[in-house]
């Protein structure tokens, strides 16, 4: 069984049935936060299935090899994430002063080509002991580094080693890590996708992958990582086509098994009037915050992403005016993001298949549930209100909205009527975040687009 589109007249069509990668230690609800541990009862409260954490280096062994100093991780945010059934999935970032002849933090390695077992290959030593130490603590998944494609001279520079020296970190990473822990598994750098592509530059993970896969023993190695992870922003027509790419990517080098995860997304609000951001791109309100995630879910997983999660939970650091993404602001206020997110956690928990399809007005997200129940996410892609009828037998349909409030169900020739509002478009940045978002739950429905004398129906076969 499968879902199938069939357009009409001038519509523009696509459709990908994809199921989802299923893992015995992959929960059910795959959608996380960056850091929620700041606020362990609000990050329960919201139902996350797990959150990344900094695991800073500098910070573990400031002075030298012989230190050990766990607080920038606190055991007790561990202990509250396992009780209230989240995973902790570890970054490693910031190179110590001292175990680097380059700058502090971006910095590569001193040692880094010593074989593994060599102690001073101060890099591999810290991933081995990180590793044993943080397996019974219930950390098992570990980043490496974060966004090595941003360039010395770019805003948000992390990394200032060569992609070869990169490849090494990771290789290293591998070894060492699988010495600390048999059971860890390995997540690249979460890239940026546009820095390469704004700069005429063949994308990292691409470069990447190459150089991954020319290694003499990756493939005896697995390829040095299980998991490829993205950072994606602002953009909701971008996000399933960067995760296709990703997985065509993935394909081309013969690397079908690995998987992929959206490690960070988001499209932090300028127009937020307890927080105004001044910004000379993507004038973002709080209903465009709450859309873009929702829709980053929903065509993430249409496009095969296995885990999603938000960038981020809390921003417990940030001065006035500064460029804001947290769910939470920093003066602990939530954004009406925070209820999008924990409807996202709530109504797509479970899914097993998804499913795009895409008019010139609309976008649609068909999600099958592993207890048998239909979900269908759609939203205006254009600054004009789409109308859909919604055909359904199901007794039990509902219609919710982009904060999982129940909506008011009418009906036009025993049909439901459904009216998307429009996206909030500009000069500058288009229809950057479509309209609000829209859910139907209700099985073997028919939705039927007639905007304009455009029919678009979906049915079984």
């Amino acid at each position: 069984m499968y879902k199938k589109f069939s357009l009409f007249l001038l519509l523009i069509f696509l459709l990908a049935g994809l199921p989802l990668s299923a893992q015995s230690s992959t929960p059910a609800n795959p959608f996380g936060v960056v850091e929620g541990f700041w606020l362990p009862n609000t990050v329960c409260e919201l139902g996350a299935g797990w959150e990344r954490i900094i695991f800073d280096w500098s910070q573990h062994q400031p002075n030298g090899p012989d230190d050990w100093y766990t607080l920038n991780v606190d055991d007790r945010w561990l202990k509250a994430a396992q009780d209230c059934n989240r995973e902790v999935v570890a970054i490693f970032k910031h190179t110590p002063a001292w175990a680097t002849d380059g700058m502090p933090g971006p910095g590569v390695p001193r040692g880094l080509y010593l074989p593994v077992d060599d102690p001073e290959n101060v890099w591999a030593s810290f991933v081995r002991r990180s590793a044993e130490y943080y397996a019974p603590r219930g950390v098992s998944r570990f980043i490496i580094w974060n966004e090595p494609d941003i360039t010395r001279e770019t805003y948000g520079f992390e990394y200032e080693g060569s992609l070869d020296d990169y490849f090494q970190m990771l290789k290293v990473a591998y070894l060492a890590l699988k010495e600390g822990n048999p059971e860890a598994e390995i997540l690249l750098a979460g890239t940026t996708y546009w820095h390469d592509l704004n700069a005429g530059r063949r994308l990292y993970l691409d470069r990447l992958l190459e150089r991954i896969t020319a290694d003499p023993q990756a493939a005896d190695n697995h390829y040095y990582f299980d998991i490829a992870s993205l950072h994606i922003y602002f953009r909701t027509e971008t996000v399933y086509d960067i995760v296709r790419q990703t997985r065509d990517m993935l394909d081309k080098y013969g690397l079908t098994d690995k998987r992929i995860w959206i490690n960070e997304m988001n499209a932090g609000p300028t127009d937020d009037p307890l927080w105004p951001v001044v910004r000379p791109q993507y004038q973002i309100n709080l209903e465009q915050q709450s859309a873009f995630i929702m829709q980053t879910a929903a065509l993430g997983l249409a496009g095969g992403a296995e885990r999603i999660a938000v960038y981020k939970f809390y921003d417990w650091n940030l001065p006035p005016g500064d460029e804001t993404f947290g769910l939470i602001r920093a003066d602990g206020s939530r954004r009406p993001a925070f209820d999008t997110w924990a409807a996202v956690i709530q109504q797509f928990e479970g899914v097993e298949a998804a499913a795009l399809a895409e008019t010139e007005q609309m976008t649609a997200v068909w999600l099958t549930l592993e207890d048998g129940s239909e979900l269908y996410a759609v939203w205006a892609k254009t600054a004009a209100d789409v109308k859909l009828s919604v055909e359904t037998s199901d007794a039990n349909v509902a219609i919710l909205d982009q904060y999982g409030h129940n909506l008011p169900i009418s009906t036009d020739n025993n049909a439901i009527a459904l009216t998307l509002a429009g996206a909030r478009c500009d000069k500058q940045d288009g229809c950057a975040v479509g309209g609000n978002v829209q859910l139907v739950r209700a099985k073997q429905a028919v939705l039927s687009e007639v905007t304009s004398g455009k029919t678009v129906e979906l049915g079984f076969e």
